[in-house]
């Protein structure tokens, strides 16, 4: 079965965590559903059922399909009643599920558009509906223009600027999706494409294969005895809609999610020269071509050329090698200084999965987690993991903002019981804290200082200009309980922009104080970006590639976060999270 290698090669018992198909598909429906309850003003009881369920759902390990003709297990998951299990089982059937379709119906058409809208939640929707009437993408945006969404109340004329480029980025033909929720319909492709006669390989190609955190369209290469019988059963495929061109050796389709892909066929002896062009990136390419050129050779995607002779070209190594360049790992093709470090043997040795020895942000029951402190454990060991921190929520107003400080003395001393029982796993004592306007933690530092780590974190105020959110930050930096910063720059993509925050700063004080920060692996995060990282590694501030789990399947998102870390030319040295837990603890031990 064809992957995506580079991440995880080295960590056969790390399974990388894959949300399956019909789990993102029936928690895409029953958010909506959600949604458009909430727009209606429906019971929030109803709501937050099917919210919790969704939930569920992503966290899932097991692919929901597997269950939809065996009501009794559905019944058994977290949350599902025999309502929600028959809705489960339909939409896994059909797709979707009657309710959300009357559903849409009852609301004007363009309220579903409005939803998608990033920032632009339910409540939000139903007050400019109920004041404004606007009903579609199309009115928000002459409002806006207008200067009229300001007037209604909660909003002003950022927040109305703000939805403004929203729907201006939504509404590029350059729309670009997160690279977790193309994957598996790339996965799926590649599955279906190695069990069809005749078909010897098969990759996925572009932005997917560089392990960007966005991707445009999904570009499959593959060698085919009969490339034209391929092109034609894919496009007869039950998720493709519509095929936009078809010829011989290529094809452009519509899969039924919305996304584009193409297909590209090659000869086995051009096999690695196309790998190299259809993964780019555009400007690693001319690169390449230049150097090529300047050796007085020819480089396209058929390959390396001397005249008419191809002297490269059947596998990727070849032309490098050709080139005079050691192997370039597809996530450093961006022409950012990575052919000059191949020519001098100077490439970084990335950091891989296996280089991992824990995970220091992490979430149980006891927080908004779905599974127990024990069960969090026993997965992160079964990974291969040495130690994990418990990083649940804390606050002094306490449930559901958190653990108060009765409820947290009472988690360190069932982490020290568990520790007292030996062992050769590790279970760290922390928190995650909020970080308030003023710079202060939302705990105490008494009970800060009872934990091996304090993990802290925006989540509020994340529209402060650039100067007051950098202070913020500097300030919250200075406590004297300050291990780690998590998802330093609030970003979710496609959802909500990075804090406006001068990083150059914050790095520079991160290394003065001799704390870190996260590189938060949630597929919707992977914060820090690949540059920030980059800049953390030139400021040598190390930084933890945390799976910010909240069930002990998302622990496999700290793969997503090795991707964005190699894409930052991390190696294990720039990382804390690679220390031994003796190593580890020295280090947190400064920090508090």
């Amino acid at each position: 079965m064809a992957q995506f290698p580079s991440v995880a090669a080295c960590a056969p018992s790390a399974a990388s965590h894959r949300m399956p198909s019909g789990n993102a598909e029936v928690s895409a429906v029953f958010v909506e559903i959600a949604q458009l309850l909430e727009v209606q003003g429906g019971n929030p009881f109803r709501i937050r059922a099917y919210r919790n369920a969704a939930r569920m759902l992503d966290a899932l390990g097991q692919d929901v399909r597997t269950l939809a003709d065996k009501p009794d297990a559905l019944d058994a998951l977290p949350g599902i009643g025999q309502d929600l299990a028959g809705k489960i089982t339909e939409i896994v059937k059909t797709g979707s599920c009657a309710l959300v379709e009357r559903l849409r119906k009852e609301l004007p058409p363009g309220m579903a558009e409005l939803l998608k809208i990033p920032g632009l939640g339910p409540r939000r929707v139903h007050a400019l509906y109920q004041e404004l009437g606007v009903e579609t993408p199309q009115q928000l945006r002459q409002a806006a223009q207008q200067g009229r969404v300001r007037s209604v109340q909660g909003w002003g004329p950022i927040s109305e600027q703000r939805i403004l480029a929203a729907i201006t980025r939504m509404q590029r033909k350059d729309r670009r999706y997160r690279r977790d929720t193309l994957e598996p319909v790339a996965q799926a492709l590649l599955d279906d494409l190695h069990a069809m006669p005749g078909v010897h390989q098969a990759l996925a190609v572009g932005s997917l294969r560089r392990g960007s955190d966005t991707v445009g369209d999904i570009d499959l290469l593959v060698t085919a005895e009969k490339p034209g019988k391929l092109m034609d059963r894919l496009s007869h495929s039950k998720e493709v809609q519509l095929v936009l061109a078809k010829g011989v050796i290529r094809c452009s389709l519509l899969h039924r999610s919305g996304v584009q892909i193409d297909v590209r066929a090659v000869a086995p002896v051009s096999w690695g020269a196309a790998a190299l062009y259809f993964t780019g990136s555009k400007a690693h390419n001319m690169a390449m071509r230049r150097l090529a050129q300047s050796r007085g050779l020819k480089l396209n995607e058929y390959g390396l050329y001397r005249g008419r002779q191809r002297i490269a070209g059947t596998t990727e190594e070849s032309v490098f090698a050709a080139l005079g360049l050691a192997f370039i790992a597809p996530e450093l093709r961006e022409d950012r200084g990575e052919l000059a470090a191949a020519a001098s043997a100077a490439l970084p040795h990335c950091v891989r999965l296996c280089d991992l020895q824990g995970d220091l942000h992490a979430h149980t029951t006891d927080s908004d987690g779905v599974d127990s402190l024990e069960a969090m454990a026993a997965a992160a060991q079964a990974l291969g993991l040495h130690y994990l921190a418990i990083t649940d929520h804390g606050s002094l107003l306490g449930p559901p903002h958190g653990l108060d400080e009765n409820a947290l003395l009472r988690q360190i001393d069932r982490i020290d019981a568990i520790n007292a029982r030996g062992g050769n796993f590790l279970l760290l004592k922390g928190v995650e804290v909020d970080i308030l306007e003023d710079g202060s933690l939302g705990l105490p530092d008494a009970l800060l200082r009872r934990l091996d780590l304090v993990v802290a974190a925006v989540h509020s105020g994340f529209e402060l200009g650039r100067e007051q959110q950098t202070d913020r930050l500097l300030r919250a930096m200075d406590r004297p309980c300050f291990s780690l910063l998590a998802h330093p720059l609030g970003r979710l993509i496609n959802e909500r922009p990075p804090c406006d925050i001068d990083l150059l700063r914050l790095l520079r004080k991160a290394r003065e104080r001799g704390c870190f920060l996260e590189l938060n692996a949630q597929p919707v995060r992977l914060d820090l970006s690949d540059l920030a990282c980059r800049m953390a590694k030139s400021e040598g501030v190390l930084i933890s590639i945390n799976s910010d789990a909240h069930s002990a399947a998302q622990l496999g998102y700290l793969r997503w976060g090795i991707a964005q870390a190699r894409r930052g030319w991390l190696e294990p040295g720039d990382l804390l999270n690679t220390r031994t837990a003796d190593a580890l603890r020295a280090l947190l031990k400064s920090t508090m």
